[in-house]
């Protein structure tokens, strides 16, 4: 009896967990606007619309912009979201100072943005041919409540973007085995970034590459969905 009152109590806490964890993520993406800048001409677009699918389906309402559109029209929205579908030497530093949270994974904005030093390779850059990350900060909020350690992000092998940024972010997730190349990181508003930049409000850098968000496994959506609600927030 002892143990199955356990098992229940268990469950309950389990269940409550779940519920709240939903009504959390409903409460982020209540009313929320979402601007989400891609190059409409690239043939990666398919992929952008996925991304767009997947946040509406979640409550946002998604803009789909083209990258060579003016980047003014960010102060109107809640996020930014910058596809690595851009072309990333025609943005540049278009919205490094919008006043608007932004997620990314083009990792050749990273400098531009002054999320990370400016040497490619050594301070951002590509791997090829992964699936799993190491989580090392678990209890912050864009860990997604998974456990610190190795997790499978991909269903198979594919591209990660990936920085390294500076003193004043938060490391989430690196690829495994590379602790010096950050897959998930974010900035508060106002931490320090690289340059001595200040981020002109929250920014997170995310692990995608042009075609891989399909490719994700349970956990990396949940990562997914923690990067873009810690922006947000």
């Amino acid at each position: 009896m002892t143990a199955r009152k356990s098992l229940v109590r268990h469950l309950i806490a389990v269940t409550l967990c779940c519920l709240w964890f939903a009504s959390a993520q409903a409460a982020t993406s209540s009313g929320k606007n979402v601007l989400l800048v891609v190059r409409k001409d690239g043939k990666s677009l398919a992929y952008d619309q996925k991304i767009e699918q997947h946040l509406t389906a979640r409550g946002f309402t998604v803009t789909l912009y083209d990258q060579y559109l003016p980047a003014a029209k960010a102060k109107d929205f809640d996020l930014v979201v910058l596809s690595s579908t851009v072309r990333s030497r025609d943005l540049l530093g278009a919205y490094r100072d919008t006043p608007t949270p932004m997620v990314t994974w083009e990792s050749d904005l990273l400098d531009d943005m002054g999320m990370s030093g400016k040497r490619p390779d050594t301070d951002f850059g590509k791997a090829d041919k992964q699936h799993a990350l190491w989580l090392v900060n678990a209890p912050h909020a864009l860990a997604a409540g998974l456990p610190a350690g190795i997790v499978n992000v991909y269903v198979k092998n594919a591209p990660m973007n990936w920085g390294k940024p500076g003193l004043g972010a938060s490391i989430i997730a690196t690829l495994a085995g590379e602790p010096e190349k950050v897959a998930i990181f974010g900035y508060e508003k106002g931490a320090t970034m690289d340059y001595e930049s200040l981020a002109p409000a929250r920014r997170v850098m995310f692990f995608l590459d042009n075609e891989t968000f399909d490719n994700l496994t349970p956990e990396g959506y949940r990562l997914f969905d923690a990067a873009v609600d810690w922006a947000i927030r």
